[in-house]
């Protein structure tokens, strides 16, 4: 990267330039990258046959009968096979399970033709499931990885029964979204860990199912519109997209009027312009502000990204006889002075100590490199103040629903 280019991305003014332009049609366009554009919910109406064609081209073909988590005789073979997960044996036996524990598994080859109802599960069931599955999430006798691998193929099963019955109501919509929710939070968690070759290909793997479930997510808004309407949480799941590009020449995004008009296109318009513009100060200051838990997990990878390109300019473009401040870059960063101090040995950099016992990065080190093995688990202030605003919003929306 060239010293221009550089300069040109470490901007720190608020001066937003061309990143993001909106005209009298609503169009937004980022300066470089994909783009969001916006539509009326008429236009929309054009464009829905296509998107969501998927969700609704067919009759249900089948009507699910199956009153348990995992119906009797995949219980059967699986306990004969001893193919049971640690969550599903009863006291701790690998061949016996219970219809309490058992929950039915992903199957790839399964279709609506050779299917039969008493093995598909009905709506009811399929909520009753994935509330069982989601609260499992809190356990602490297991590790994050433990639970993931197993929630990961039951809500792919959940999916799958969803799909088989074609399901497209208020329920299912509210049902995928606490699914990629549970995507959302993997991606985070298992991106800190992802040093490790099983947790490294199953980082990825939730990242494809986390695409696939928005884009299902997507056709079911479609499919369910009411008149000129858009569902409670549409604005909140269609940022995620932008979100989860970010860091990507992704193409453009058309939004409908009141979408893009929302709080949370708006958030998201504001970080995609920063981003692209190398504004580390609006960005990590945007997020601090405005970002929800889980916009800040979409976004992480390109957090660490934006923090390695500072510490490389601040490496390359400062004085030799000026080493820079660690405790005021780690405020710049927003992170903790013992994490910034990882992060630039990380990246191949010396830090310096003073009498006084204050820290310093030596500019002008030649040995600067992007991490090896994957970013540590950094920390970002302002982080618990998220989480509790999501748990807050996540027992008053259990609260409603009850």
């Amino acid at each position: 990267m060239n010293k221009s280019r550089r300069k040109a991305r470490m901007s720190s003014s608020s001066t937003e330039g061309k990143g993001l332009q909106s005209n009298a049609s609503g169009e937004a366009e980022a300066s470089k990258g994909g783009s969001i554009r916006g539509r009326s919910l008429e236009d929309e109406e054009s464009h829905r046959s296509i998107e969501s064609s998927h969700v609704s081209s067919t009759s249900p073909s089948t009507i699910g009968t199956c009153t348990l988590m995992c119906p009797a005789g995949e219980r059967v073979q699986r306990e004969h096979l001893r193919d049971l997960s640690v969550f599903e044996r009863l006291n701790g036996h690998p061949g016996k399970t219970s219809p309490s524990l058992a929950v039915k598994k992903f199957c790839r080859t399964m279709s609506t033709k050779h299917v039969q109802e008493s093995d598909v599960r009905p709506l009811p069931v399929l909520r009753d499931t994935l509330c069982y599955l989601l609260n499992l999430l809190d356990s602490s006798e297991q590790p994050f990885e433990v639970v993931h691998d197993f929630v990961f193929d039951r809500t792919r099963s959940i999916r799958q029964d969803l799909s088989m019955q074609n399901i497209v109501n208020d329920e299912a919509i509210h049902m995928y979204e606490e699914m990629v929710k549970f995507h959302i939070v993997s991606h985070h968690k298992l991106l800190c860990c992802n040093c490790n070759v099983n947790i490294s290909s199953m980082y990825y793997l939730n990242l494809e199912q986390l695409r696939k479930s928005l884009s299902s997510l997507y056709g079911m808004y479609d499919a369910n519109r009411k008149s000129s309407t858009i569902s409670k949480n549409e604005s909140e799941f269609r940022s995620f997209y932008v979100l989860l590009h970010l860091g990507s020449n992704s193409q453009s995004v058309r939004l409908a009027s009141p979408i893009l008009k929302s709080k949370e296109l708006c958030f998201t318009r504001k970080v995609l312009r920063s981003f692209r513009l190398g504004n580390y100060y609006c960005f990590f200051n945007t997020i601090a502000a405005e970002s929800s838990y889980l916009q800040y997990c979409l976004m992480e990878p390109c957090i660490n990204e934006l923090r390695i390109l500072v510490v490389s300019c601040i490496n390359y473009g400062g004085y030799t006889l000026s080493p820079y401040p660690l405790a005021q870059l780690s405020k710049l960063l927003r992170m903790k002075e013992s994490d910034m101090k990882s992060l630039c040995i990380a990246c191949g950099l010396e830090i310096s100590t003073n009498e006084a016992g204050n820290k310093f990065l030596p500019t002008k080190q030649t040995t600067f490199h992007p991490p090896k093995g994957g970013f540590q688990n950094y920390s970002f202030l302002g982080l618990e103040r998220l989480q509790r605003h999501t748990r807050v919003d996540d027992s008053r929306t259990t609260n409603q629903a009850s």
